[in-house]
Protein backbone atom coordinates (compact mmCIF):
# COMPACT_ATOMS: atom_id res chain seq x y z
CA UNK A 1 0.00 0.00 0.00
CA UNK A 2 2.84 2.55 1.09
CA UNK A 3 4.27 1.64 -2.08
CA UNK A 4 1.65 2.52 -4.18
CA UNK A 5 0.75 5.31 -2.72
CA UNK A 6 4.22 7.03 -3.15
CA UNK A 7 4.33 5.59 -6.67
CA UNK A 8 1.02 7.97 -7.04
CA UNK A 9 2.67 10.75 -4.81
CA UNK A 10 5.69 10.55 -7.53
CA UNK A 11 3.55 10.29 -10.78
CA UNK A 12 0.62 12.42 -10.12
CA UNK A 13 1.66 15.04 -7.43
CA UNK A 14 4.09 18.61 -8.53
CA UNK A 15 5.60 20.55 -6.06
CA UNK A 16 3.19 23.03 -4.53
CA UNK A 17 5.02 25.84 -2.43
CA UNK A 18 1.67 26.66 -0.67
CA UNK A 19 1.26 22.98 1.05
CA UNK A 20 5.17 22.58 1.33
CA UNK A 21 4.97 25.71 3.59
CA UNK A 22 1.71 24.64 4.96
CA UNK A 23 3.74 20.87 5.96
CA UNK A 24 6.48 22.89 7.33
CA UNK A 25 4.61 25.42 9.68
CA UNK A 26 2.86 22.68 11.45
CA UNK A 27 6.38 20.92 11.93
CA UNK A 28 7.87 24.48 13.52
CA UNK A 29 4.69 24.63 15.74
CA UNK A 30 4.76 21.04 16.92
CA UNK A 31 2.23 19.76 15.63
CA UNK A 32 1.21 16.51 14.54
CA UNK A 33 2.01 15.52 11.10
CA UNK A 34 -1.29 14.05 9.87
CA UNK A 35 -1.87 16.13 6.84
CA UNK A 36 -3.48 14.48 4.16
CA UNK A 37 -1.26 12.24 1.42
CA UNK A 38 -0.19 15.03 -1.43
CA UNK A 39 -2.50 12.37 -3.93
CA UNK A 40 -5.64 12.30 -1.49
CA UNK A 41 -5.51 16.47 -1.10
CA UNK A 42 -5.16 17.01 -5.20
CA UNK A 43 -8.40 14.25 -4.99
CA UNK A 44 -10.19 16.83 -2.74
CA UNK A 45 -9.53 19.67 -5.19
CA UNK A 46 -11.22 17.77 -8.09
CA UNK A 47 -13.69 16.27 -5.80
CA UNK A 48 -15.03 19.76 -5.27
CA UNK A 49 -14.40 20.79 -8.96
CA UNK A 50 -16.36 18.04 -10.40
CA UNK A 51 -19.64 18.35 -7.91
CA UNK A 52 -19.51 22.29 -8.55
CA UNK A 53 -20.05 22.69 -4.84
CA UNK A 54 -19.81 26.07 -3.48
CA UNK A 55 -20.12 25.38 0.34
CA UNK A 56 -18.60 22.90 2.08
CA UNK A 57 -17.82 21.76 5.44
CA UNK A 58 -14.70 20.41 7.07
CA UNK A 59 -14.28 19.04 10.49
CA UNK A 60 -10.89 18.86 11.65
CA UNK A 61 -8.27 21.99 9.91
CA UNK A 62 -5.22 20.88 11.94
CA UNK A 63 -2.76 23.43 9.65
CA UNK A 64 -4.45 23.98 6.75
CA UNK A 65 -3.24 22.05 4.47
CA UNK A 66 -6.55 19.92 3.30
CA UNK A 67 -8.30 23.55 3.70
CA UNK A 68 -6.29 25.10 1.01
CA UNK A 69 -6.78 21.55 -1.30
CA UNK A 70 -10.83 22.29 -0.78
CA UNK A 71 -10.43 25.87 -1.87
CA UNK A 72 -9.29 25.46 -4.69
CA UNK A 73 -12.04 23.53 -5.74
CA UNK A 74 -14.35 26.01 -5.93
CA UNK A 75 -13.25 28.86 -7.46
CA UNK A 76 -14.51 32.27 -6.28
CA UNK A 77 -17.94 32.00 -5.31
CA UNK A 78 -17.09 29.19 -3.15
CA UNK A 79 -17.37 29.49 0.67
CA UNK A 80 -15.45 27.08 3.55
CA UNK A 81 -16.22 26.30 7.08
CA UNK A 82 -13.93 24.53 9.15
CA UNK A 83 -14.21 23.09 12.66
CA UNK A 84 -11.29 22.79 14.89
CA UNK A 85 -11.13 22.00 18.67
CA UNK A 86 -7.36 23.52 19.12
CA UNK A 87 -7.21 27.56 18.71
CA UNK A 88 -3.90 27.01 18.32
CA UNK A 89 -4.58 24.40 15.36
CA UNK A 90 -7.36 27.28 14.05
CA UNK A 91 -5.28 30.26 14.09
CA UNK A 92 -1.98 28.65 11.90
CA UNK A 93 -4.60 26.98 9.39
CA UNK A 94 -6.23 30.83 9.17
CA UNK A 95 -3.20 32.14 8.62
CA UNK A 96 -2.12 29.12 5.82
CA UNK A 97 -5.40 29.42 4.10
CA UNK A 98 -4.51 33.57 4.54
CA UNK A 99 -1.28 32.88 2.31
CA UNK A 100 -3.17 31.16 -0.12
CA UNK A 101 -5.92 33.45 -1.16
CA UNK A 102 -8.37 32.23 0.50
CA UNK A 103 -8.60 35.06 3.70
CA UNK A 104 -12.13 35.63 2.33
CA UNK A 105 -13.26 32.75 1.95
CA UNK A 106 -12.48 30.37 5.06
CA UNK A 107 -14.33 30.80 8.36
CA UNK A 108 -13.85 28.87 11.60
CA UNK A 109 -15.26 27.61 14.32
CA UNK A 110 -13.24 26.39 17.72
CA UNK A 111 -14.48 23.98 20.02
CA UNK A 112 -15.76 20.88 20.12
CA UNK A 113 -17.20 20.01 16.53
CA UNK A 114 -20.46 18.29 17.83
CA UNK A 115 -21.45 21.24 19.75
CA UNK A 116 -20.65 23.57 16.44
CA UNK A 117 -22.45 20.86 14.34
CA UNK A 118 -25.75 21.23 17.19
CA UNK A 119 -25.28 25.17 16.09
CA UNK A 120 -24.90 24.77 12.46
CA UNK A 121 -28.13 22.41 12.25
CA UNK A 122 -30.18 25.36 14.88
CA UNK A 123 -28.83 27.64 12.48
CA UNK A 124 -30.24 26.34 9.36
CA UNK A 125 -27.23 25.90 7.47
CA UNK A 126 -26.99 23.54 4.54
CA UNK A 127 -23.97 22.19 2.36
CA UNK A 128 -23.19 20.44 -0.58
CA UNK A 129 -19.79 18.88 0.49
CA UNK A 130 -18.26 17.76 3.16
CA UNK A 131 -14.50 16.34 5.07
CA UNK A 132 -14.66 14.89 7.90
CA UNK A 133 -10.79 14.05 9.19
CA UNK A 134 -10.62 14.50 13.22
CA UNK A 135 -11.03 12.43 16.24
CA UNK A 136 -12.26 9.00 14.81
CA UNK A 137 -14.45 7.60 17.60
CA UNK A 138 -16.67 10.22 16.74
CA UNK A 139 -16.61 9.54 12.81
CA UNK A 140 -20.16 8.14 12.96
CA UNK A 141 -21.32 11.07 14.71
CA UNK A 142 -20.29 13.33 12.18
CA UNK A 143 -21.61 11.16 9.84
CA UNK A 144 -25.06 11.56 11.32
CA UNK A 145 -25.02 15.31 11.15
CA UNK A 146 -23.32 15.68 7.50
CA UNK A 147 -26.28 14.29 6.56
CA UNK A 148 -28.79 16.40 8.65
CA UNK A 149 -26.90 19.14 7.08
CA UNK A 150 -26.66 18.08 3.86
CA UNK A 151 -28.01 19.46 0.59
CA UNK A 152 -29.38 16.55 -1.91
CA UNK A 153 -26.70 14.92 -3.60
CA UNK A 154 -23.59 16.19 -1.73
CA UNK A 155 -20.55 14.49 -1.04
CA UNK A 156 -19.06 13.29 2.17
CA UNK A 157 -15.49 12.66 2.33
CA UNK A 158 -14.27 10.97 5.00
CA UNK A 159 -9.90 10.35 5.20
CA UNK A 160 -8.05 7.37 7.25
CA UNK A 161 -10.47 4.68 6.62
CA UNK A 162 -8.04 2.19 6.63
CA UNK A 163 -6.19 2.92 9.71
CA UNK A 164 -2.82 2.55 8.11
CA UNK A 165 -3.98 -0.88 6.51
CA UNK A 166 -5.00 -2.59 9.58
CA UNK A 167 -8.65 -2.83 8.66
CA UNK A 168 -7.81 -5.24 6.18
CA UNK A 169 -4.25 -6.65 7.46
CA UNK A 170 -4.14 -8.82 10.40
CA UNK A 171 -0.36 -8.45 10.21
CA UNK A 172 -0.78 -4.39 10.40
CA UNK A 173 -0.13 -2.72 13.55
CA UNK A 174 -3.69 -2.00 15.20
CA UNK A 175 -4.40 1.34 15.98
CA UNK A 176 -6.57 2.85 18.40
CA UNK A 177 -9.53 3.41 16.05
CA UNK A 178 -9.24 0.39 13.68
CA UNK A 179 -12.18 -1.35 14.95
CA UNK A 180 -14.23 2.43 14.75
CA UNK A 181 -13.21 2.32 10.86
CA UNK A 182 -14.40 -1.16 10.16
CA UNK A 183 -17.90 0.05 11.82
CA UNK A 184 -17.74 3.31 9.75
CA UNK A 185 -17.14 1.48 6.56
CA UNK A 186 -20.13 -0.88 6.95
CA UNK A 187 -21.93 2.01 8.19
CA UNK A 188 -21.43 3.93 5.02
CA UNK A 189 -21.26 1.05 2.93
CA UNK A 190 -24.84 0.13 3.76
CA UNK A 191 -26.51 3.39 5.01
CA UNK A 192 -29.59 3.65 3.05
CA UNK A 193 -29.27 7.36 2.47
CA UNK A 194 -25.96 6.99 1.22
CA UNK A 195 -24.22 5.95 -2.15
CA UNK A 196 -20.60 5.29 -1.36
CA UNK A 197 -17.84 3.81 -2.07
CA UNK A 198 -13.71 3.29 -0.33
CA UNK A 199 -11.09 5.43 -2.50
CA UNK A 200 -7.90 2.87 -1.05
CA UNK A 201 -5.76 6.33 -1.76
CA UNK A 202 -3.34 7.45 0.77
CA UNK A 203 -5.00 6.20 4.18
CA UNK A 204 -7.70 5.29 2.25
CA UNK A 205 -11.08 7.81 1.91
CA UNK A 206 -15.21 6.80 1.39
CA UNK A 207 -16.70 8.87 -0.90
CA UNK A 208 -20.61 9.33 -0.20
CA UNK A 209 -22.87 10.71 -2.41
CA UNK A 210 -26.40 11.31 -0.51
CA UNK A 211 -29.23 10.53 -2.14
CA UNK A 212 -31.63 13.07 -3.28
Amino acid sequence: MKQVNSYIDSVFHKQDVHLEEVISSIKENGMPSISVSPSSGKLLTMLVSISGAKNILEIGALGGYSGICLARGFGKEGKLTSLELEERYTKLAQSNLSKAGFSDQASYMTGAALQSLEKLIGDNKRFDFFFIDADKENYENYLKYCIKLAEPGALIVTDNVLAGGSVTDQDAKPKRYTEFMKKFNETVANHPQLESLLIPIGDGMTISKVKK
